[in-house]
């Protein structure tokens, strides 16, 4: 009687509870070719770096360059994106734009070396800046121009945030990844500058305090000051390294998740999980016990067991 009443308990709790979860994978999973349908050199992107044919036929408008390879070739041949997206009107601006901010910082740097004058040497610093400020532009303006017959590049998902952090996962739609990648990497800037401040400070103390005509008076002597600035020398290079890490993280990011953009859930191999009642019990022979096969569970106790029957569809 008491058996009986567990069984019905097991048989209600399961017809009244069901548990399944599903595990869904796409079928083409194992066979799917990441060559861009347009792409008329029938490779991958990893396969060739880069090719001095392919770049110079994509500015003769010869042949379909990938983005790749036209943003390698134009950060020395500057403009040459431009060119070949058919926008050669931007030539002149960027052109005027680098050389005239560049010769204006080489002159303001003469005169601060032969004048002197803070002024000038700051002035020299933003001029340069500026310079650097159009190059990153002409990049960026190459990158966002270039067309293709295709909705989605993953190429232009890697170079949008190997230029701006961020801007990659925003091309991908996932904005959420944003402030987690900004978190790290600003946090990583923060510490790196703690610690740079931090490693000149006892590296100015060690160098007076260990000058032979010193006449250092501090509280810290040479020998504390030598550790501590190899702590925070130690700290400032971990601290470049985990900024360098995040950067290339969030880039891997942006190339990874731009390929799995497409990739679909569909329900032809699914992975059911279940409860299941074990109802098979040892028949005792001899002596021992041998246990029964029902073909669909063992159980080595004579009361009924509860458990979970995994199901591969195909």
């Amino acid at each position: 009687m008491k058996r009986a009443v567990q069984y019905l308990l097991a048989i209600l709790l399961l017809s009244v509870l069901p548990v399944r979860g599903y595990a869904q994978f796409r079928e083409e999973a194992f066979q799917q070719s990441y060559n861009d349908d347009a792409d008329t050199l029938g490779r991958d992107t990893t396969d060739v770096l880069f090719s001095f044919k392919e770049f110079f036929g994509g500015i003769n408008h010869t042949q379909n360059a990938r983005i790749g390879t036209m943003f390698a070739g134009s950060m020395v041949f500057i403009g040459a994106q431009q060119m070949h997206n058919r926008q050669y009107w931007k030539l002149p601006i960027i052109y005027t734009g680098i050389l005239g901010t560049t010769g204006m910082g080489i002159w303001m740097n003469n005169r601060y070396r032969q004048e002197g004058g803070e002024q000038f040497r700051q002035m020299s610093t933003w001029f340069f800046a500026g310079a650097g400020l159009i190059y990153w532009g002409a990049l960026m303006d190459g990158v966002v121009n270039y067309k293709r017959q295709i909705p989605h590049q993953p190429g232009k998902a890697t170079l949008y945030s190997l230029l701006l952090p961020g801007l990659g996962q925003a091309y991908n739609g996932e904005y959420w990844k944003i402030p987690i990648y900004y978190g790290f990497m600003v946090g990583a800037a923060h510490f790196l500058a703690v610690n740079a401040r931090n490693y000149e400070r006892y590296r100015s103390i060690y160098n007076a305090a260990s000058a032979e005509d010193s006449t250092y008076s501090g509280n810290i002597s040479a020998a504390t000051a030598l550790e501590y600035r190899n702590i925070f020398r130690r700290y400032r290079d971990y601290s470049v390294v985990a900024l360098l890490g995040f950067y290339l993280l969030q880039v891997i990011d942006a190339n990874v998740f731009s390929y799995m953009g497409d990739f679909e859930i569909t329900d032809d191999i699914t992975l059911q999980v279940t409860p299941s009642v074990i109802t098979d019990r040892p028949a005792f022979t001899g002596g021992t016990y041998a246990y029964q096969n029902t073909g669909l569970h063992y159980q080595s106790g004579v009361q009924p067991g509860f458990g979970l029957r995994f199901g591969l569809t195909f």
